[in-house]
């Protein structure tokens, strides 16, 4: 029996379902657990005190502006969880922040096709935990912001606040379909069920725990999905490496196939992965997600103290990067049981996404069970991503929107039927949205360049913000509208260059010499790459960090030019603290005063 026909004819079995339903009732219980039974239990005497800080330029104004309970403690309790979440729970929240269906899918074809010079992305990570928790995280925890955007009020002007929040909504809106997209055709291509149907299923358990349980339930749930999430790909992972009979053969058949790779230090930056590409491109892409992107920092902000969060960081550093290891040696097991036959090439496949869901079905779909658990990790990795962006979203537009942007003061029932409005309306969204993505086959490659401007733009004016004391509301304004030009310009340049056939594709060789039917593989067809533009040739790794770089150099430049802010006036407190010892001594005084008094009234001192 050949290969297509095996795909055909294999569905869920019972258990499969068994173990695919549990997981959605798991979440729904969750959801009703945390929104309807457990409630907040914090104390006064349990409430760790924190001491505000000020400046001798601090006003009534900007104290109010750290209060950040969002109108009321109940919506406190909704969004941030009181601030007394527990590190362990958030930090797995963390990681199902950014790993979703789309990052496993990706990741594994990324190998097969390209080779295992992406790995060093795992090296990338891990420096940009680092980064995170020492430059960015602490300045969030001094300030005890709500939205991370609120920032932006506080160091520059409430227009670039309000500008960044809509962007982030935007960027969120636009990655809400394919959240919910990728998992649809992978259960079903092994259960047969309409893609509509599970689509709906998808965004009505989502917004369901997410609308009544709000943070509590996102995080827990996320917490536990992500353990399935990781079991899934482990298991795929061991019973894989088991059928190709061990490590030497599968690393002998991935160098003898050209996947072997790990020191191309090519200085072009036209190789799509080389050592520099993926270690600095990966680290500016990653920093910016993960140090100032609202779905993180939220959750950053809903532990009580920096040290909490700065070990869930730890956490989710470690657990991201052994993830995305993981992945990768699962690509490496795809190559070499496809190494004679590509899937593609065969007519298997239609996409490169699908390289993982058939590889489980031909490899240990044979196991009961074990479909239904790679199917449940993968759709409760788009559950994990979908709530975390339903429940950051409705808090930007509160916080940032409403309360920022229109300076209105909703009432706390008001503000609850925002909150929740928002997240149905989000939800419906969604689903609407993958109905177009359908339709439009070139719609992934705009809306992954559009996200892409938006993190790259955003990640600069906080930059810009915390590490150039100097900078001011002109050179940011400047910066961030120069970044976003080049970045969008290099990015949508690159895709109508791709989809004018102006590119090569770097895709290593596939072999068709032992599949089942008489296949044939195109003549490759390549073009002459010197005639077109030298930016739409760049590596996607680049875009990212020229991005950044062009909204931080251009806005220190402008900002020295148009009267730069005046240092000795500056809130210590808005600066990353690796810059403390750089700043004049007169941004401290009166803080120190302020501090020690409050210090002295907590002890009960006169």
């Amino acid at each position: 029996m050949n290969l297509f026909l095996q795909v055909e004819s294999y569905r869920f079995g019972s258990i499969d379902y068994i173990v695919f339903l549990g997981m959605i009732l798991l979440s729904t219980g969750t959801g009703i657990y945390f929104g309807c039974f457990k409630k907040n239990k914090k104390s006064v005497e349990d409430a760790e005190p924190t001491l505000p800080t000020t400046t001798s330029t601090t006003t009534t104004s900007s104290m109010e502006a750290r209060k950040h309970d969002f109108g009321s403690e109940k919506m406190s309790e909704y969004l941030l969880g009181s601030r007394q979440l527990k590190v362990f729970p958030v930090a797995m929240s963390l990681i199902a922040s950014y790993v979703s269906g789309v990052t496993i899918l990706g990741t594994t074809s990324e190998i097969y096709n390209f080779g295992t010079q992406y790995w060093f992305i795992a090296i990338a990570i891990i420096l940009q935990g680092i980064a995170v928790s020492y430059i960015y995280i602490p300045v969030f925890a001094t300030l005890q912001v709500g939205s991370s955007y609120e920032y932006l009020e506080m160091r520059f002007h409430s227009v670039i606040r309000s500008i960044a929040s809509f962007m982030f909504i935007l960027d969120e809106i636009l990655f809400l379909p394919f959240v919910v997209y990728v998992p649809a055709i992978a259960l079903n291509q092994v259960s047969g069920i309409n893609l509509h149907v599970i689509s709906a299923v998808i965004v009505i358990v989502c917004v369901f725990y997410t609308f009544v349980g709000g943070i509590k339930a996102v995080v827990h749930t996320d917490a536990w999905q992500t353990l399935v999430m990781f079991l899934s790909v482990l298991a795929v992972a061991a019973l894989g490496t088991y059928y190709a009979n061990g490590l030497d053969k599968l690393f002998g058949d991935a160098a003898k196939g050209g996947r072997l790779i790990f020191s191309n230090t090519n200085p072009s930056p036209y190789v799509r992965h080389t050592v520099w590409s993926v270690l600095i491109g990966g680290f500016s892409y990653w920093t910016s997600f993960n140090a100032v992107n609202q779905t993180m920092v939220q959750r950053y902000m809903s532990l009580p103290s920096l040290k909490q969060a700065r070990a869930s960081m730890a956490i989710f550093t470690i657990g991201v990067a052994a993830f995305v290891s993981v992945c990768c040696y699962v690509g490496l097991l795809i190559f070499e049981r496809y190494q004679d036959c590509d899937p593609l090439s065969a007519g298997l496949i239609t996409h490169d996404d699908q390289l993982l869901p058939l590889y489980v079905v031909q490899s240990v779909g044979h196991i009961p069970g074990m479909a239904g658990l790679f199917i449940a990790g993968i759709f409760g990795a788009a559950l994990s991503s979908l709530s975390v962006v339903l429940n950051s979203t409705s808090l930007v537009i509160l916080e940032d929107i409403v309360r920022g942007c229109f300076k209105m003061r909703p009432s706390e029932r008001a503000s609850t039927v925002l909150v929740k409005t928002s997240i149905i309306v989000l939800g419906v969204v969604a689903l609407s949205l993958v109905l177009v993505l359908e339709q439009l086959s070139g719609i992934l490659s705009i809306c992954t360049s559009m996200t892409a401007i938006a993190a790259g733009t955003t990640f600069g004016l906080f930059t810009l913000g915390m590490l150039v004391p100097w900078a001011n509301n002109i050179g940011t304004a400047v910066g961030g509208i120069a970044g976003a030009l080049l970045a969008g310009w290099i990015s949508f340049g690159t895709q109508i260059t791709i989809a004018a056939g102006g590119l090569n594709s770097q895709k290593l060789p596939v072999s068709v010499e032992s599949c089942a039917v008489n296949v044939t593989l195109p003549d490759s067809i390549w073009v002459d790459e010197e005639q077109v533009f030298p930016l739409y040739r760049l590596s996607y790794h680049w875009i990212n960090p020229i991005g950044v770089a062009t909204v931080i150099v251009v806005g220190a430049i402008v900002s020295l030019f148009t009267k730069p802010t005046e240092l000795k006036s500056l809130d210590p407190d808005l600066i990353s603290p690796v810059l403390h010892s750089c700043l004049p001594k007169e941004c401290f005084v009166g803080r120190n005063h302020h501090a020690q008094a409050q210090t002295n009234l907590l002890n009960g001192q006169s």
